[in-house]
């Protein structure tokens, strides 16, 4: 899913997406007002801090930039899930390693996101499911890096 696609679903959801010069985050989502930071440089990155402004839409409650509150961080982090399963997700790890993919720069060129929201994401899902989880007739592995095995 690409920058243009997820701009569709936020209208769609009767959002308004504008660009603006933030000074100290990339994104922000106040009511139905989403802001990404004017100067990003390009539309992968653009979608990558959309997909989780999105992920706050439909995950978070209330005021959470207060980071110190437990609430807070775990309400970021179910935003920051929420934009992981959109843009990348395992069966995006998965097709992945199914195109050739060799190196994580070639995973995040197919999937259309940063070499860091990658990253981010892989961290994330290492977090939730531990050394490995199996989606249809394959395991992912996090542990000690990332792997994908076809079942046979």
């Amino acid at each position: 899913m690409n920058y243009e696609a997820l701009l569709e679903e936020a209208h769609q959801e009767g959002l308004i997406v504008k660009e603006k010069p933030l000074k100290y985050n990339n994104g922000r989502i106040k009511g139905k007002r989403i802001a990404i930071r004017k100067d990003i440089d390009t539309f992968t990155e653009k979608g990558c801090v959309l997909a989780e402004e999105l992920g706050h839409h439909y995950t978070s409650v209330g005021n959470i930039l207060n980071m110190s509150d437990s609430g807070n961080r775990k309400q970021e982090r179910q935003a920051r899930l929420w934009g992981y399963n959109r843009l990348i997700g395992l069966t995006g790890i998965i097709n992945a390693f199914r195109a050739g993919c060799q190196s994580r720069h070639e995973m995040a060129d197919l999937l259309d996101v940063t070499e860091e929201y990658l990253q981010e994401c892989i961290d994330c899902y290492r977090d939730k499911y531990g050394v490995c989880t199996e989606v249809d007739n394959y395991i992912i592995y996090f542990i000690p890096r990332l792997a994908v095995m076809e079942k046979v």
